[in-house]
C-alpha cells in the first residue's frame, strides 16, 4: 500500500459540492445568523486576551526562586535515551516518546501514539533508517548517515534499551498464558 503525500485532486466547485451554488435552490441565510457568530468571535477574543494579561501580572509577582525550580521539574528521569544525528537529521527517543527532525521540520510521538518502530541498515553504505509506525497505518521514516557502520550496532542496542523500558506492547506475554493453564 502506497502512502500518499498531499492531495492530487483539486477542490470541487459547483452544484455537486455546494447546493447553494445554484441561486434559489436553498433558502437565503437570514442576517441575524450572520451577526451572531461575529459577536461570538469578539467575545472569544476578549476572553483569550483577558487571561493573558492576568497571567503576566501573576508572573511579575512570583519570586525568581520559584522560576528556577520549574525547569528542574521537567528534567528527564533516569533511564535509557537513544540519540542519533547527522548534519541534517536527528532522532531522540526517551521517556517522553520519539522525536524526529529533518532540517527545519520536526515531529514528536508519545509512546501511546506509536504502533511499532522499525530499523533498517543497508548491506552497503552508512545510512541508518528508522521508521515510526502509528496505529492508523501511517509511517514516518528518517535516514541518518553514520560516521561508520560500527555505529549501527550501538544505535540498535540503545534503541532496544529505550523500547524495552518505555514501549508497551499490547500483546499478552506467553508467561501469562502458561500460568492460566497450570492448575
Amino acid at each position: 500500500m502506497e502512502q500518499r503525500i498531499g492531495s492530487s485532486s483539486q477542490p470541487l466547485e459547483g452544484a455537486g459540492f455546494d447546493p447553494a451554488y445554484i441561486p434559489g435552490l436553498t433558502s437565503p441565510v437570514s442576517g441575524e445568523a450572520e451577526s451572531a457568530p461575529e459577536k461570538a468571535e469578539v467575545t472569544a477574543e476578549e476572553v483569550v486576551e483577558e487571561p493573558a494579561e492576568e497571567s503576566t501580572e501573576e508572573r511579575a509577582e512570583e519570586p525568581t526562586g520559584e522560576r528556577a525550580e520549574e525547569p528542574a521539574e521537567e528534567e528527564a528521569p533516569d533511564g535509557p535515551v537513544f540519540e542519533a544525528s547527522d548534519r541534517r537529521a536527528r532522532v531522540v527517543a526517551d521517556h517522553q516518546g520519539v522525536r524526529l527532525s529533518l532540517d527545519d521540520q520536526a515531529c514528536e510521538f508519545r509512546w501511546d501514539e506509536i504502533g511499532a518502530i522499525e530499523t533498517e541498515t543497508p548491506r552497503f553504505g552508512k545510512r541508518y533508517t528508522l521508521t515510526v509506525h502509528t496505529p492508523d497505518r501511517r509511517w514516518y521514516p528518517i535516514e541518518i548517515e553514520a560516521a561508520s557502520r560500527s555505529e549501527f550496532a550501538e544505535w540498535d542496542q540503545q534503541l532496544d534499551a529505550v523500547m524495552d523500558k518505555y514501549f508497551e506492547d499490547e500483546t499478552p506475554e506467553p508467561a501469562e498464558e502458561e500460568s492460566e493453564e497450570t492448575p
